[in-house]
């Protein structure tokens, strides 16, 4: 499956990555809780990053398979829907 299934991720360093800006701290805060949530829920655990007060970086990889998988592709879609959301 390609990157450009879910739109405003991109490959790098062989994960699955996307950096959001945000209006403010808090909002960038209740998105990585509410990613935090829904990756607790689908059992698939990103690598979250809070940086320069309002931009979350998310990347995803299935470290048990040491690459991009469907379930990251799945749990990309899923925080696509959380910003589209909000």
């Amino acid at each position: 499956m390609a990157h450009e299934t879910v739109p405003g991720w991109e490959v790098a360093d062989g994960k699955l990555t996307r950096d959001v800006k945000l209006k403010n701290f808090a909002a960038a805060l209740a998105l990585v809780n509410a990613i935090g949530a829904a990756a607790e829920e689908a059992n698939h655990h990103p690598d979250l990053c809070l940086h320069s007060w309002n931009h979350v970086r998310v990347e995803l990889t299935t470290h048990s398979a040491g690459a991009i998988t469907e379930n990251d592709y799945v749990l990309a879609r899923g925080i696509n829907q959380l910003l589209s959301d909000s």
